[in-house]
């Protein structure tokens, strides 16, 4: 439960937004051509079709944060165990 309670604060922290919004932008805009451009174009986008588009820019925005959020629970776990490779690992070359 408390990596559930971790992952949902990550979702606003700062260091993960920026990279998540440019890959939800990015993905999701991707997505979004593939799977409504077509009805987009047709004048067929109803309230269901829209409501899959929040979906659609949502889960790339969560799985980049995820992915993010996991790496420093590994990076901090490798921190505690090897302290002095964790540093290396973490600082810029």
């Amino acid at each position: 439960m408390r990596m559930v309670k971790g992952y949902v604060m990550s979702l606003f922290d700062p260091e993960f937004v920026t990279t998540g919004w440019k890959t939800a932008v990015f993905v999701g805009s991707l997505l979004f051509v593939i799977n409504h451009g077509p009805a987009l174009l047709r004048g067929e986008m109803n309230r269901e079709r829209w409501l899959s588009v929040i979906a659609t820019y949502a889960m790339p925005y969560l799985v980049n944060v995820y992915g993010q959020y996991s790496y420093r629970r590994k990076l901090d776990a490798q921190t505690e165990r090897f302290p002095s490779t964790a540093t290396k690992a973490r600082s810029p070359q």
